[in-house]
């Protein structure tokens, strides 16, 4: 079973930049489309940034697209999230995950990812 585990989280001002990293470990991640999701204090999980297998789609949604860039290295087992141009209302646990539902590009709904990390605090102060 894939594990998976995030790193990269911390206190950022509003318009700094932080790059989350999601390391495997227990299987490969190039069988899966990975994503990224966050939950803020009182809030549900949402969708943040997805990408497919190869590397070559990729989506957003619209509250971070064009600040945010997912990206993997399938070599180093890994995947990526460069946040720019940060936000308070980007204060949220940050969580990769595969997606396991076989999506021909990737899935943008919770229930199509089995795997989770523990999750990462990104906070951003104004």
């Amino acid at each position: 079973q894939v594990q998976l585990a995030e790193s990269g989280g911390g206190l950022a001002q509003a318009g700094e930049s932080l790059r989350l990293s999601c390391a495997a470990s227990g299987g490969t991640l190039t069988n899966y489309a990975m994503g990224w999701f966050r939950q803020a204090p009182g809030k549900e999980r949402e969708f943040v940034a997805a990408i497919s297998i190869s590397g070559r789609s990729t989506g957003y949604a619209d509250s971070v697209k064009g600040r945010f860039t997912i990206s993997r290295d399938n070599a180093r087992n890994a995947v990526y999230l460069q946040m720019n141009s940060l936000k308070p209302e980007d204060t949220a646990v940050y969580y990769c995950a595969a997606d396991t539902s076989g999506n021909y590009y990737y899935g943008v709904n919770e229930d199509e990812y089995a795997y989770w990390g523990q999750g990462t605090q990104v906070t951003v102060s104004s």
